[in-house]
């Protein structure tokens, strides 16, 4: 057996691979415990991690660096794609509100971190720890670690330690201050039921409504002449003549008094556009199929072909080429309505409708394969992590350490901008859920049980030596924030309790949090102000993280 000791303790390669699998598999089984329905998840990698450290399992510090900071990278990068688009979508459309209020409680967090470390002394790099526990953040954690390595060439593990003394208590804060304001503004949620039917309005699917034409001022004029009279976005998909032939519809079709038109547009377009036509009509699909020249069918196509990434509908002609029209087009789980300056992307589904012979053409265009969807492009992922560690390295202010944004900053900005602008360069920015999870999970494991082998040896002295008041501090710095921006919501923005416990969740981009929130609820608004919050919650986490430690120094 002595190949076996041999293997435990030489540090060779196989040491080192077989120590990290089995930190982070000990971490995945125990994050399937739950506590009152609450699970730690794969922050038991850090726990883990720690308790081999401070046995004595050891693994090069060098090695341990890189697998921590590669692994920090490859989390942050698939964050970043995934969330790209939603970044800048989030700004628009009434979440500007909702980025404002989580916002401040990053702020806030920040803040009251720092009055701590005047009050009680508490060195920056650990309160930067602290703060990152308290509020559920890794990336910031990973963030901090690498800010203060680059400004001061050592580590300091004191900022893994603050950061895994005050986790655990963070997960159950944020679920604490949810209940806290249920109860202090005594909720009852079969009013939060009523009022959510008006909210959810804004956020309806685009509907297909049948349209008479009896509007005289309109008749004899193009589709395209019309779209320039009201501004409102709608397509028109098919128009049946009073002769009973019905033709697809593009920007050259004329409408005439007395023509069927089905409409698709946005449900709060519905009233204006009805109005503007003239009268809604009951009219079934089967009806709606029937020509005089073929049978028009509808069908959901994918988008698979990389050449056609990034590319308008104008670009690709798909109406003068096959004779079809494109209704509409989901992308990320959203139907949006088309128009010719529209980019599509790989991954897209477009609604065409047509005469099946074009409609099949149309599909050999796109590729609808989804073969070839589930395919991996490595070179945009690579080439944006070499790009993001570019970034990162740039210094930006000397204050009076040179600011970057680091191997966490940098390639998540850059990831961000792909996501969303990718494809304006050909770039395919497309992964699948699965692939993106994949890459995220594997990443934030190497990072915890690197941390955590890393901070180990001096976890149980330093919460002996005081560490036990960290606790505390993770307290204040989670509820705190969360309670003061909860009732201000509340009180008077007349927030829905629903969309509050979702930006709570959201503001500290905690999981186990927004899956109480979700089954509280029973429906998906707490998810919805989640994800409009996430992206920027998590790249100002990222960035005050950094901020605070150097200004610290």
């Amino acid at each position: 057996m002595e190949w076996l000791y041999s293997l435990f303790t030489s540090g060779g390669i196989a040491h080192t691979v077989l120590i990290l699998a089995l930190v982070i598999a000990g971490g995945i089984l125990l994050g399937k415990i739950k506590i009152c329905g609450v699970s730690l998840g794969v922050t038991w990698i850090l726990f883990v991690g720690i308790a081999a450290g401070h046995w004595g399992v050891f693994i090069s510090r060098d090695v341990l660096h890189f697998i921590q900071e590669f692994g920090l990278i490859l989390f942050v990068f698939s964050i970043g794609l995934q969330v790209g688009p939603g970044f800048f979508s989030s700004f628009k459309h009434g979440g500007l509100t909702l980025v404002g209020l989580a916002s401040s409680i990053v702020l806030l967090g920040v803040l009251t971190a720092y009055l701590i470390h005047v009050i009680t002394g508490t060195p920056i790099p650990t309160m930067v720890g602290i703060l990152s526990g308290a509020v559920t953040n890794t990336p910031g954690l990973g963030a901090a670690q690498q800010a203060y390595t680059d400004a001061c060439g050592i580590e300091d593990p004191s900022i893994a330690l603050g950061y895994a003394v005050a986790y655990p208590l963070g997960v159950v804060g944020i679920i604490f201050s949810m209940l806290f304001i249920r109860y202090a503004m005594r909720v009852k949620f079969e009013r939060e039921d009523e009022a959510l039917a008006a909210i959810s309005d804004e956020h309806k699917l685009p509907e297909k409504i049948a349209l008479e034409c009896t509007n005289k001022m309109l008749s004899g004029h193009p589709i395209a002449h019309i779209r320039e009279l009201i501004n409102r976005r709608f397509v028109i998909s098919r128009i049946a003549h009073p002769d009973g032939t019905i033709v697809l519809a593009d920007g050259r079709s004329v409408v005439s008094l007395g023509d069927r038109l089905l409409v698709i547009c946005s449900p709060e377009d519905r009233e204006a556009v009805t109005a503007f036509f003239g009268v809604q009509i009951e009219m079934d699909e089967k009806a709606w199929a029937n020509s005089s020249d073929s049978k028009l069918i509808s069908r959901r196509i994918l988008i698979t072909r990389s050449e056609i990434n990034g590319k308008t509908f104008a670009d690709l002609r798909l109406r003068t080429r096959f004779g079809i029209n494109i209704t509409r087009v989901n992308r990320a789980g959203v139907d949006l309505i088309p128009y010719q300056g529209m980019q599509v992307q790989i991954g897209d589904r477009v609604m065409v409708v047509g005469p099946e012979a074009a409609v099949q053409k149309v599909a050999d265009v796109l590729g609808n394969s989804l073969k070839k969807l589930k395919q991996p492009h490595l070179l945009t992922i690579f080439l944006g992590i070499a790009l993001g560690v570019l970034l990162g390295s740039i210094p930006l202010l000397n204050v009076p350490q040179p600011v970057k944004l680091g191997l966490a900053g940098g390639p998540l900005i850059v990831a961000l901008l792909l996501g969303r602008f990718g494809p304006k360069f050909h770039l395919v920015t497309y992964t699948t859920m699965s692939a993106n999870l994949m890459l995220r999970e594997v990443g934030i494991a190497m990072f915890l049980a690197a941390v955590g082998l890393s901070a180990g040896d001096g976890f149980i002295d330093a919460i002996v030596g005081g560490g036990y008041r960290w606790i505390g501090y993770g307290v204040i710095i989670t509820v705190l924030p969360l309670l003061l921006v909860g009732f201000f919501a509340r009180i008077w923005l007349k927030m829905n309790y629903y969309t509050l416990m979702g930006l709570m969740a959201g503001s500290m981009t905690d999981p186990p949090a927004l899956a109480y929130a979700n089954g509280t609820a029973g429906n998906d608004m707490p998810a919805l102000s989640y994800s409009t919050v996430y992206p920027v919650v998590m790249f100002l986490r990222v960035l005050t993280a950094q901020v605070f430690i150097l200004f610290g120094l």
